[in-house]
């Protein structure tokens, strides 16, 4: 994992945020996925049970921010995602307005075309 860490809540549980790779078509690009469980180890089980196998987190070097705490604690799922900017690197004004999605829309298949 390139990035990753968690924040324990005053409730017991965590959030946990992961920078994940996602092809695109230039092959290169990453999402930020947040997850909220009771422990970090029930947090990377519900990526893995999404088919996210290889899914693991190592230090805490990138822990949500508060803003992302929010995002996903006010989310019904507790599962979201966005694009992750590049570090270092300005992100496009697009990007800095993108909405955090549920992670179905990252999950979903494109439909075959005949």
């Amino acid at each position: 994992m390139a990035a990753g860490g968690f924040c324990k809540l005053p409730t017991g549980s965590v959030v946990v945020a992961l920078n994940l790779p996602r092809p695109t078509a230039d092959g290169t690009g990453c999402v930020r996925v947040l997850v909220h469980a009771q422990n970090r180890a029930r947090a990377l089980t519900r990526l893995r049970n999404l088919g996210m196998r290889a899914v693991y987190l190592r230090g805490n070097a990138a822990p949500p921010t508060p803003d992302e705490i929010t995002a996903v604690l006010h989310h019904p799922d507790g599962l979201i995602w966005r694009t992750a900017p590049d570090n270092g690197v300005a992100a496009p004004p697009e990007l800095m307005q993108e909405l955090w999605h549920p992670i179905r829309a990252l999950l979903r298949r494109p439909a075959a075309t005949p």
